[in-house]
């Protein structure tokens, strides 16, 4: 397809499966990177480590996610790339603003923070907050401008470059006998920081005549005007989702200690890989075709729903088998040390396959311009998850913590994934069945996992072995039912050089 401005033309793709696969092969690399180096940097670093940084990533995460004013989200929306081009610039003159404010609030305030946080070992990294926001804040925006013109395959080399820098400097300063959670921190922002130049450097090569040519203060005050809607229901919306989802670490921490802020970070961290590893590809390649379809083909609804059952399929088995052998998994793949890790996986498994689910389908709130109904249940949802993990800390029981936290997520999420979905006149019953016919697909092999785990009292060892076999066998399942899939596999293993 050819997509035709007054200064320019765009040559892109329109196959949603191409797109997916580009930043599916990405989150692969990344992610198995992540996951090659875990056991090795988990012998390394002790708990208390990851707990120090799990607190830095969290407070980063929640300013930079509202750095913007969300009107990264708006350069998705309009019709040509000259008013993108001047939301783009927008967006970046919030992130410096943001950076600026950030910066002295860490100068006069560290001290407090730290002491809020009950965390003196974080005070020394905290004046490194306004360079993570900075640099993941530019990236921010420069990965949306290139989710609108398609240009996916830079995403994923960034990325999987990112990662390598990341995970091999971590690994090389561990071994130098450098383990303290400032190590963790700073690997961490210098993979940004190398992600963001990588993708900068790409976005000015080929959009740097369009940028100086078109960008300008009237026209940006004018998209800031048009997409006020961003700053006024989505900042406050995103923030309260941040918080919310960082909740955990910061109450852990307040009420527990920074070890049990490490064993929740790396079980939700490895939680996290297998739902990041597809979820992230499709919800960003949805959020544009989803834009596509409202604003120009009018078939919305069906493109939700396919992506829906999608999501559904995929992530619904990996979260049934890691709520039964969860403990398992980590007792062999990071040491005995680790099994309270695993057991607060075990716990978070059903609320993060909603997450993951439900992420993508969220930007259905910025698609049809429903900001205001977003801010609504994000305000519920942080209501309710403070008040869960605030009582299981007085209770003095972190896992009573997370299984509140994890219960009321579930059902939050839950219902707002059944009511976006009928925004796009699809029904409550409708999505039910899709829910159903997947979990009936996943009750045999379960059954067998359930069997062998709690009749025979199979080692951790040979409970992955099955659940191994037991995910191959339910995914070729799943590839045998959808001809879409099937395409992917095919480009893939054509892209490796095992097919024509």
């Amino acid at each position: 397809m050819i997509i035709k401005t007054p200064n320019r033309t765009i040559k892109s793709s329109s196959s949603f499966t191409g797109n997916v696969l580009k930043l599916f092969l990405g989150s692969v690399v990344s992610q198995a990177l992540g996951v090659l180096v875990a056991p090795v940097v988990t012998r390394i670093f002790e708990p208390e480590a990851f707990g120090v940084a799990a607190l830095f990533i969290s407070i980063t995460g929640i300013i930079t996610v509202v750095a913007c004013l969300r009107y990264e989200l708006s350069i998705m929306l309009p019709k040509t790339d000259e008013e993108a081009a001047n939301l783009l610039g927008l967006s970046l003159c919030f992130v410096l603003v943001t950076t600026v404010i950030s910066a002295l609030i860490i100068f006069f305030a560290g001290d407090v923070i730290a002491n809020l946080l009950h965390s003196p070992e974080i005070r020394k990294y905290l004046w490194l907050i306004p360079v993570s926001i900075f640099t993941s804040g530019i990236f921010l925006t420069l990965n949306y401008w290139n989710s609108r013109i398609k240009h996916f395959g830079c995403l994923s080399i960034a990325r999987v470059i990112s990662s390598v820098v990341t995970q091999t400097t971590k690994l090389g300063i561990g071994f130098a006998g450098f383990v303290s959670g400032g190590v963790l921190i700073g690997t961490s922002i210098l993979g940004q920081v190398v992600s963001t130049f990588i993708l900068g450097s790409q976005v000015w090569r080929d959009n740097g005549g369009l940028f100086k040519e078109n960008i300008r203060w009237k026209r940006m005050i004018a998209g800031l005007k048009r997409y006020k809607k961003f700053p006024i229901y989505s900042t406050s919306s995103a923030l309260l989702n941040t918080v919310s989802q960082q909740l955990p670490v910061l109450l852990l921490a307040a009420y527990f200690s920074p070890k049990i802020v490490g064993f929740y970070a790396l079980g939700r961290m490895v939680l996290g890989m297998p739902m990041g590893l597809v979820g992230k590809a499709i919800g960003q390649v949805f959020f544009q075709k989803a834009s596509d379809a409202h604003n120009s083909t009018g078939n919305l609804p069906e493109v939700v729903e396919e992506v829906f059952k999608r999501l559904v399929a995929i992530g619904i088995f990996p979260i049934l088998l890691l709520t039964l052998i969860g403990k398992d998994v980590f007792i062999v793949a990071f040491g005995t040390r680790w099994a309270e890790a695993g057991v607060y996986m075990q716990i978070l498994c059903i609320w993060s396959f909603f997450v993951f689910i439900s992420s993508p389908i969220s930007t259905l709130f910025a698609v049809l311009e429903k900001q205001s109904y977003g801010l609504l249940f994000n305000i519920a949802l942080f209501v309710t998850r403070a008040i869960s993990l605030i009582g299981g800390g007085l209770i003095g029981n972190a896992r009573i913590s997370l299984v509140l936290f994890s219960g009321t997520g579930t059902i939050a999420f839950l219902v707002m994934t059944f009511w976006l979905l009928s925004c796009v006149n699809i029904s409550p019953v409708r999505t039910l069945n899709i829910f159903l016919k997947n979990v009936i697909m996943c009750i045999p092999i379960l059954s067998i996992v359930i069997l062998c785990k709690f009749a025979f009292n199979f080692t951790p060892l040979l409970m992955i072995s099955i659940g191994i076999i037991g995910s191959i066998s339910y995914y070729l399942i799943i590839i045998k039912q959808d001809r879409e899939l099937q395409k992917l596999i095919r480009i893939l293993t054509k892209k490796l050089g095992f097919g024509k």
